[in-house]
């Protein structure tokens, strides 16, 4: 049995990490997921939400035994951890890619390799389904990240949308939600709303807590739709082609490995939500063809660093799980 300390306060932090990845566009909220050992619960427990909660387990069992029956412990603590570190380390993370971008890439592209390798091992037979759906995975992934964006529509009926689907790529491993909305032309919308709820809530400014609300529980209402019915999906192929769907989701990380890499070379920018001019379309390119300092020697340590993270949670999470 899970106690307060250390088990939730650990999935609070995993959800801190996921929250962290989903708002970085190329970085994925559902890989961090698995490489930390929750993804699985993840989906199962996402599967047990659902109306019989309000108006039948509760009213029957009670909210004790209908709390325990959704999981709700366990989903409660990974959701404060996705939402505090959302609010709190979205403008850190942001920053970082602003100011010191190639040794940020850098530790995610180390982090992704090493996913890649330990999702594909769980693969216990490589058939030919496996090898179909491993190629599908990589071929879609790439072409989401050489895709180009659309301009940003700001109609709540988009944001419900662009939350239905960017949600489907958070819980994928090596899908970013974020380069969704980037290539949907909501991301610098959703940013910007997530920066003016804070302000609002610190500033004391009803009216914009009021159109921040509003477009945020649009955007909700989309994301939590989106993933109640995809993680049926998810939870099906798990339980009858866990193979095929482990291949999958190996293809999606190799594919996303285009859009992690550190040395890019701009093609055309756009104006984020602050008003600044950011980099629009890129291409990724050599280091030595990378004009200014490269950060070389920088870039292959932090690398290396994030590919040992991922072996230090995975032996953290085995410890942890006995």
């Amino acid at each position: 049995m899970r106690k307060l300390f250390p088990d939730y306060f650990f999935i609070t932090l995993k959800g801190m990490a996921m929250g962290a990845a989903d708002v970085v566009p190329g970085v994925s909220g559902g890989t961090i997921a698995f490489i930390s050992g929750i993804y699985q619960e993840l989906i199962d427990t996402i599967n047990k939400v659902d109306f019989s909660f309000f108006f039948s387990s509760w009213k029957k069992n009670g909210f004790k035994i209908a709390w325990q029956q959704i999981n709700g412990s366990f989903l409660l603590a990974l959701l404060s951890g996705i939402a505090l570190s959302i609010l709190s380390l979205s403008k850190v993370i942001t920053h970082l890619l602003e100011t010191r971008p190639i040794l940020v890439w850098s530790f995610f592209f180390g982090l992704v390799i090493a996913s890649i390798f330990f999702v594909g091992k769980q693969i216990t037979k490589f058939n030919l389904a496996a090898w179909l759906t491993f190629i599908i995975g990589t071929a879609l992934s790439y072409y989401i990240t050489i895709a180009e964006p659309i301009a940003s529509p700001d109609s709540y009926f988009y944001l419900f949308i662009s939350g239905f689907i960017a949600i489907i790529a958070m819980i994928l491993p090596g899908v970013s939600g974020a380069f969704i909305l980037l290539l949907m032309g909501s991301y610098a919308v959703v940013i910007g709303t997530i920066n003016q709820f804070r302000e609002a809530l610190i500033g004391f400014n009803l009216r914009l807590l009021g159109q921040a609300v509003l477009k945020l529980g649009t955007f909700a209402i989309g994301a939590i739709l989106g993933l109640k019915l995809f993680s049926k999906v998810l939870h099906w192929m798990f339980d009858n082609q866990r193979n095929a769907t482990l291949a999958l989701l190996t293809g999606f990380m190799l594919g996303s490995l285009n859009k992690v890499w550190p040395w890019k070379k701009v093609l055309s920018t756009r104006i984020d939500s602050h008003g600044n001019e950011v980099p629009f379309m890129e291409k990724s390119i050599l280091p030595q063809y990378f004009e200014g300092e490269n950060h070389l020697m920088m870039a292959i340590v932090l690398m290396v660093f994030g590919f040992l993270t991922i072996f230090i949670l995975e032996k953290a999470t085995v410890k942890f799980a006995k």
